[in-house]
């Protein structure tokens, strides 16, 4: 969200939060990991009974039988396993707060040993029949496997009044490392039972003391390692050969992936469960395979690719002379993002805006010079959206009360009621727009498309969309329904506002939240809020792995706030941007699909991209950025083409290579390798350079023989890049940046 903060009064709550180090020596331990999402539940015996049947219709084969099930498609195994479906009667509940979900369940009933009674063969299908038996009681169910292309689409029901409410599919792994998830931020998914829900990502997400005062404190609000705004139900199976399977649902409930025990299942919480399965010989075409369903992402507009999207607030002045300042230094600057263009608040989290969505003159006074100003530059301005309303009865100036009117006609989000849903946010309440509500809709598109075009402005930040409470009354459908489907309905929306303003392909808009089919839906993400520190569960170490993973699930177009974003002031904690961390995000996001800053939600508490002792940093980040728009570019219509994400993990290409859960290097398309310095202090660093080809340093011109590390200078500016041999173009591109 990075505005406004559904982690709330966390930073107030923990400021007097006072526990003996003694007692957090030893309680941190146990609640590692804070408040722990649901159990798993029990382990899932699947296992296949009844006379073999070896069943051929066109390229599909399924031989069910001796305890085993096989589907080749064209000669390849796809699935197998000891049993390929198994079916759950399971109690759920779920936990919201300030859109961080978590789990509860109890397994009542499971019922995994499935036998065949009937297998029909027709044009390039197979329908299967036959009991899934849970103890003295069996339940029936269809199984219908039919071939798409390269891909088998696998439809699973069970009879709705049979009392089982979930759904799952497992295979063995084979050997097979596990990646995938949509945007995690681990790579390394083998051996693991991850939630498919969105939700808030939390704050520490496993980082201690933190993420343990933040659950205690907010309710859970420190998250897990597998808390995320962006999941998708999805599998990467990798081989060590680097061939393997890709497993997309493409249901919408709520799910899990669990990858224990040798094994891989794909769950949702229905009756009936759809999932694609495609094997291919490598990771781009798995990738190629997933992004045909989730959609694939068009090149960003020519202009993004010019220089920086400076990130700054404050008003007119204070903008004014912030951007005369990176002008004056050299700085490349392709926008500016001016977040509180709505109007600016201080809470308890920080500085936050005012959700009524019009132009504050008053804080923005002579915003048309502004603009005129810039525009003379080529200078772009974005601003930020969300689909919440809050009361403006306290701004002062406000022209129109967008909350009352949507609460007036019923647009809001509601209780079951029938008042609008508030939800508590810092210092103030809001509440979402109920886009299952199509005039709803309508008219928060009618409302952003006339602000927008009154704005003048060029993109924006299209914030939120995990935050549909679980016990709301929305206008259609159920809360459950909605909730993984409302950050696609949001996205919909700003699509529809970018056509009304005849921007498309022109205006950049950048969404956090998601799920299945959104890389189609949206124009650029960016990875949710970090921590300004260093660390892996939730600092600039996790941006680099929230990126790669993001990218195997469809998520090409992605990038993190340049810093990080979440600022936390109040001892014991204290937790503020060094000038060092700075310095060295912008070393990495110059290597990234967008440079964009961030000043956090406590701008004077931490270092400033555009201060005098970074803003030569920025300079030379922003153009390194610019130097290489062509080679974006290409690796930009390569994406809209099969899916192949611009970041790319090392066994990507390699493999070779094994697959970390959190790398330390990676590719920025096949030519690029980019090892950003992710710990502080550091003026040396080790690189390990995959085998098979020679790696140029970049900034020595020094060929090294791949297949061994090597250790570089690695100054602020200079982050260790290696350039595959045989890309001069690059080479001078990047060694011509001063």
């Amino acid at each position: 969200m990075n505005n406004v903060k559904k982690r709330s009064v966390l930073a107030a709550r923990i400021a007097g939060t006072t526990l003996g180090l003694g007692l957090l020596a030893t309680l941190i331990p146990v609640l590692n990991g804070g408040i722990r999402p649901a159990p798993s539940p029990r382990a899932v015996s699947a296992h296949l009974s009844g006379a073999a049947r070896d069943v051929q219709a066109g390229p599909l084969r399924l031989r069910a039988g001796a305890g085993q099930w096989t589907v080749e498609q064209a000669g390849q195994v796809v699935w197998q396993g000891a049993g390929g479906l198994y079916a759950q009667q399971v109690d759920v509940t779920y936990s919201e707060a300030r859109g961080m979900i978590r789990t509860r369940e109890r397994v009542r009933r499971s019922c995994a040993a499935q036998s065949v009674t009937d297998a029909t063969p027709a044009a390039g299908s197979i329908t299967v029949r036959g009991t899934l038996a849970c103890g003295v009681t069996g339940v029936p169910y269809t199984l219908t496997l039919r071939a798409e292309g390269n891909r088998l689409d696998v439809t699973a029901q069970v009879p709705e009044g049979s009392g089982l409410n979930r759904v799952g599919l497992s295979g063995d792994l084979r050997g097979a490392r596990v990646t995938g998830g949509g945007e995690q931020f681990t790579l390394d998914l083998t051996g693991q039972r991850v939630p498919v829900i969105v939700s808030e990502q939390g704050v520490g997400r496993g980082e201690q003391p933190l993420t343990f005062l933040a659950n205690l404190t907010q309710n859970g609000a420190g998250g897990t390692r597998w808390s995320t705004y962006a999941p998708t139900p999805h599998l990467l199976l990798r081989q060590p050969d680097g061939s393997g399977v890709s497993v997309l649902g493409l249901n919408t409930e709520p799910g899990a992936l669990d990858t224990r025990a040798g094994r891989w299942r794909l769950e949702a919480d229905a009756t009936t469960l759809r999932v694609h399965l495609t094997a291919g010989p490598d990771a781009r075409s798995l990738v190629r395979a997933v992004t045909a369903d989730t959609g694939r992402m068009a090149p960003l507009p020519a202009w993004t690719g010019q220089g920086v999207i400076l990130g700054m607030q404050g008003g007119t002045a204070r903008v004014r002379d912030a951007y005369r300042r990176a002008k004056a230094a050299g700085v490349p600057v392709a926008a500016l993002w001016l977040q509180d263009w709505v109007g600016q608040r201080t809470t308890s989290f920080g500085k936050q805006l005012w959700w009524n969505w019009e132009l504050d003159r008053d804080h923005y006074a002579g915003w048309a010079d502004l603009r005129a100003e810039l525009r003379r530059d080529g200078v772009r301005v974005l601003g930020y959206v969300n689909p919440f309303l809050t009361d403006v009865s306290g701004k002062g100036n406000a022209r129109r009360d967008l909350y009352r009117e949507a609460a007036k006609k019923g647009y809001l989000l509601r209780r079951v009621d029938g008042t609008p849903y508030d939800q508590r946010n810092t210092s103030f309440s809001a509440a979402l727009v109920d886009l299952s509500n199509p005039q709803a809709a309508a008219w928060l598109r009618g409302v952003l498309t006339d602000a927008l075009r009154d704005a003048d402005l060029d993109g924006w930040m299209a914030d939120f969309g995990e935050s549909v409470p679980l016990d709301a009354a929305p206008a259609r459908g159920t809360p459950l329904d909605l909730h993984n489907r409302y950050p696609g309905l949001w996205q919909d929306l700003n699509r529809q506002v970018i056509a009304d303003l005849g921007l498309t392909g022109e205006a950049l808009v950048f969404h956090r939240s998601g799920f299945t089919t959104s890389p189609g839906r949206t124009v650029a993400f960016w990875a949710g809020d970090q921590l300004v520190n260093w660390g892996q569960p939730d600092g600039l170490a996790s941006a680099l792995s929230g990126l790669l993973s993001g990218g195997l699930s469809g998520l090409s177009l992605n990038h993190a706030d340049a810093g990080g974003y979440t600022t936390i002031t109040q001892a014991p904690l204290n937790i503020r941007r060094s000038g060092e961390l700075l310095d060295r995000w912008l070393d990495f996001s110059a290597f990234t699909p967008l440079l964009r800053t961030h000043e956090g939600n406590r701008p004077a508490a931490n270092a400033q991209a555009y201060d005098p002792a970074h803003v030569r940093t920025l300079a030379r980040a922003a153009r390194l950025y610019a130097a290489l728009a062509p080679y974006r570019a290409a690796l930009m219509r390569e994406a809209q083409r099969d899916g192949t994400p611009l970041m790319r993990p090392l066994w990507f290409e390699f493999p070779a290579e094994p697959l970390e859960a959190h790398p330390s290097a990676y590719l920025l398309g096949a030519d690029l390798l980019i090892a950003p310095v992710l710990n502080p202090g550091v003026t040396r660093q080790e690189v390990h350079l995959p085998a098979g080809i020679r790696w140029v340093h970049a900034w020595t011109g020094t060929p090294h023989e791949g297949g061994q590390s090597v250790t570089v200078d690695a100054p602020v500016g200079q982050p260790p890049v290696f350039v595959r041999e045989g890309r001069a173009d690059l080479l001078s591109a990047l060694r011509a940046v001063q």
